[in-house]
């Protein structure tokens, strides 16, 4: 029978598709990596990868394993998180999904404010979209989760943490990075822009939509991509302009001017923590008032 090792690593070889980085994430060297790959396609008797190019490729065979192969790791960590809860809020443990940007305007005060209140609780951290954090806590597989709205389906309970504004990223060159000039929306018109994906997303492709639809401008998507980090990085590569939450500031990315914008109302960008209803992990009901508590604080770190 094959190993959550060598479930691990097929997992990450068929996620970056490297043997290199998927050796870096697992924090072993190649070799190693490579004979757990050959070991686990011996026991199930099928090729995983294509090896006929010079380009990592998964087979069909391959493609077909990687969804049990993720749940089956899902449910071995998630048997872990089960048998080591307690019947007290003070210890315990607690699965917690976080989108990238809220890892800047939140995380880093909730964990601190964590750390010292409730040492004796283990949070266990996990990097997500919104649609993978939801069907995760749906599953029980996390038991918290700081998502974008909306939260549909029964059995969840949500409530609002932040709202921040959308900053202009804008390539250091650009005539609109000038901090002389002030940014409009409308100066957005017509301008290459790179955009979120309607489906990887679908939050702030709907959010930039709907300001572009108000304010009657039309900018000419020239790439749809899902991460804002990655966004930032083509707006550096010159591609085209983007719009960005605030706390995308605490990436500090060179070459990426962060421009307030004139015209668009408020601060349009929602984040909203969700958890099971039925869930009775005292753990999490201490983790969630905390969370709760230090959003009332306007995730002051004080």
């Amino acid at each position: 029978m094959f190993t959550l090792n060598q479930l691990e690593s097929f997992v990450a070889v068929a996620e970056t598709l490297h043997y290199g980085r998927a050796a870096e994430r697992l924090s072993i060297s190649q070799p190693p990596l490579s004979r757990r790959i050959q070991l686990l396609e011996r026991e199930l008797g099928v090729e995983l990868f294509d090896r006929t190019g010079r380009a990592v490729r998964l087979t069909t065979a391959g493609q077909s394993f990687l969804g049990d192969a993720r749940r089956i790791l899902g449910l071995s960590e998630q048997a872990t998180l089960t048998v080591r809860r307690v019947p007290t809020g003070e210890t315990g443990t607690v699965a917690m999904g976080f989108t990238a940007s809220s890892a800047h305007s939140v995380l880093d005060a909730f964990v601190a404010a964590a750390r010292t209140r409730l040492p004796g609780v283990d949070l266990v951290l996990r990097e997500r979209v919104s649609g993978t954090q939801l069907e995760e806590l749906r599953s029980g597989e996390l038991d918290l989760v700081l998502v974008r709205p909306p939260v549909r389906g029964t059995g969840l309970i949500h409530r609002p943490l932040y709202r921040e504004p959308l900053l202009a990223a804008i390539p250091a060159e650009h005539p609109l990075a000038d901090p002389a000039r002030t940014v409009h929306v409308h100066d957005l018109d017509g301008e290459p822009f790179v955009m979120y994906s309607p489906a990887e997303a679908r939050y702030f492709y709907e959010v930039l939509v709907g300001v572009f639809r108000s304010s009657g401008i039309a900018p000419r998507y020239v790439q749809h991509l899902s991460q804002v980090h990655t966004i930032l990085a083509l707006v550096r590569a010159g591609l085209g302009l983007a719009l960005v939450p605030r706390a995308a500031v605490a990436f500090g990315l060179n070459g990426v001017v962060l421009r307030p914008v004139h015209g668009i109302d408020g601060a349009p960008v929602e984040l909203v923590a969700a958890w099971r209803a039925d869930d009775d992990n005292p753990a999490l009901r201490a983790i969630r008032q905390l969370l709760l508590e230090v959003a009332d604080n306007g995730f002051s770190r004080g």
